[in-house]
């Protein structure tokens, strides 16, 4: 009985110690393959096509380093966390993203989003990370 119980304790003291991620904005309707990797050095080279479905959005998020995107089809709504919109990019337009800059992507149109994009980060980063919601109520 001494096992159960203490597993249940752990369990416990692990919710409370532990960061809460509720913060964070999860996405809608966004599917990603990966299309190619590489490490040069001591930078991480990733290739992705993304599929946002009509309606969806990546949730808040950054990168911690550069992106170098190409719409490929349909249309992005690219806001930023003082909930301007910094960019709305139709099939055809490449658009950059900066390191640190908290943003999210939308598809706002009735047909899905495909953007084609490179990710130029420090070797060993993920390829976004989570940001709050900056309260701009989209």
């Amino acid at each position: 009985m001494r096992k159960p119980l203490t597993v249940l304790a752990a369990a416990a003291l692990a919710a409370v110690l532990v960061p809460s991620t509720a913060s964070a904005t999860p996405g809608s309707g966004v599917t990603g393959t990966i299309l190619a990797q590489k490490t040069i050095g001591s930078t991480d080279y990733t290739l992705r096509e993304i599929t946002v479905q009509p309606g969806g959005y990546t949730g808040w998020h950054f990168h911690d380093g550069t992106l170098y995107a190409y719409v490929k089809s349909g249309t992005l709504t690219h806001n930023l966390a003082d909930c301007s919109i910094d960019g709305i990019f139709h099939a055809g337009r490449a658009f950059t993203e900066k390191p640190d800059q908290v943003h999210i992507g939308r598809n706002l149109g009735t047909t899905p989003l495909v953007l084609e994009v490179l990710y130029v980060l420090p070797a060993g980063s993920p390829l976004s990370e989570d940001a709050p919601d900056p309260g701009c109520g989209f």
